[in-house]
């Protein structure tokens, strides 16, 4: 899940460098976490949180083929 979020974030944003994902276990499944520059953050979520919801639904669609419990956090990056 790690590879599939890295790989479509680092195609959208301008500095792909900054761009880090960590899956962490949580107790009702799988977190991942995106961090991205604080430029790219407008990119990432897009108008009216349209890209960050299909990132989510392309994450769910893989969870749910690996019968796993997954969501996606978006923080900003140092």
């Amino acid at each position: 899940m790690k590879e599939l979020i890295e790989y479509i974030v680092k195609s959208l944003v301008d500095h792909p460098d900054d761009v880090q994902v960590a899956e962490v276990a949580g107790k009702a499944g799988i977190v991942v976490e995106l961090r991205v520059a604080p430029e790219d953050m407008g990119r990432i979520i897009g108008k009216n949180g349209r890209v960050i919801n299909s990132i989510r639904a392309l994450l769910q669609v893989r969870a749910d083929k690996l019968g796993q419990q997954v969501s996606l956090e978006v923080l900003e990056g140092d």
